[in-house]
């Protein structure tokens, strides 16, 4: 018979035991999509004209800031077996109110006002869709759809359906200037949120819960865990980081346009899928999702050099995700069988 002491003592080594699956488990899933991302880089090397060349590494990464931003605040919706089609025209909700608060043709607000005011839209867009969500109950996938629309109503309305230019030599330094040589800002930026959203989803109460209501939000609920509340303020989370998304978008460029950002949803959604964050909820890693993000682009990348159609390249991503989906089933299916 085993006394109070060798029973806690066993309890704790079967959590130990637990972390280190799980550890290993996320480790396998970043490798996996590390030597995918290596693989197909190492391909168009030699397969695409011109992919050798020295700029085309950071013009991959600068494509992928804003796309992989938005796809870091998919990964905490996602983990709670959420969803978020609200990311890509939300994004350009947001770009667009920066463009009216920074231009001088409209407010012509101070740059750091005219910033936090456009974070603030995306917390906003995200307090809507988490109290859609938690409040009135209604399935994620609609009440991200219905913003979804909104949101690109939203922009052209108050755009008057056309570009609004941002004569912010600050706000274009966001994403084109260059503190490290041969980078530019865009890809530092995208670092730092990455490590942020990794910080949240493992060491915050937001990326616990995230966990918890993908795991079971029923059991969640029943230990005590305020889910409503939660589930708000992860949604916030993805509106911040749609916010940071936008501003990495439309500094790149200059401008905020209205009629773009359609789209972009599924291509965030597809590299958190990539990345190994499963539909089902529970689980999410945000190293996965970046990896994801940049195995999409430099995908993209790779087929519009080597002159494939546009069409043909969106059935080659659209059977990356497949595939991808398809492997997080399997691995659900023999973690359920073992």
């Amino acid at each position: 018979m085993t006394t109070p002491t060798e029973q806690a003592e066993q309890q704790t080594e079967a959590q130990k035991s637990s972390r280190i699956a799980e550890f290993m488990k996320a480790s396998m899933q970043q490798l996996f999509a590390a030597a995918a991302l290596i693989a197909v880089y190492i391909f168009f090397f030699f397969a695409a004209p011109g992919f050798s060349g020295a700029t085309v590494l950071p013009d991959i990464l600068m494509k992928t800031a804003a796309i992989g931003v938005l796809a870091l605040g998919a990964t905490f919706v996602i983990a709670t077996a959420g969803i978020d089609l609200s990311v890509g025209t939300g994004m350009t909700l947001c770009a667009v109110m920066a463009g009216i608060f920074l231009s001088t043709d409209h407010m012509g607000l101070p740059f750091g006002v005219g910033l936090l005011l456009t974070i603030g839209v995306g917390l906003l867009l995200g307090f809507v869709n988490g109290a859609n969500v938690a409040i009135l109950g209604i399935p994620p996938f609609i009440a991200t759809l219905a913003m979804m629309m909104a949101a690109s109503g939203l922009a052209l309305i108050l755009s008057g359906a056309s570009s609004i230019k941002i004569q912010s030599e600050a706000y274009y330094a966001i994403s084109n200037g260059v503190i490290i040589p041969g980078l530019k800002n865009a890809a530092l930026v995208f670092l730092a949120l990455t490590i942020l959203a990794a910080v949240l989803l493992s060491k915050t109460l937001v990326g616990r819960y995230a966990l918890a209501i993908g795991s079971n939000e029923e059991a969640t609920r029943l230990s005590g865990i305020n889910v409503r509340k939660w589930l708000i303020i992860i949604y916030m989370v993805a509106g911040f980081f749609t916010a940071c998304g936008a501003i990495l978008y439309s500094s790149r460029f200059g401008f905020a346009q209205p009629a773009e950002g359609l789209g972009l949803e599924l291509q965030a959604i597809a590299a958190v899928v990539i990345g190994g964050t499963s539909l089902a909820g529970g689980r999410a890693n945000i190293i996965g999702t970046m990896i994801g993000a940049l195995l999409m682009n430099t995908l993209t990348t790779g087929l519009q050099m080597m002159g494939v159609a546009q069409q043909w390249q969106l059935v080659v991503t659209g059977v990356v995700v497949l595939l991808a989906v398809y492997a997080d089933n399997v691995r659900r299916s023999r973690q359920a069988a073992a």
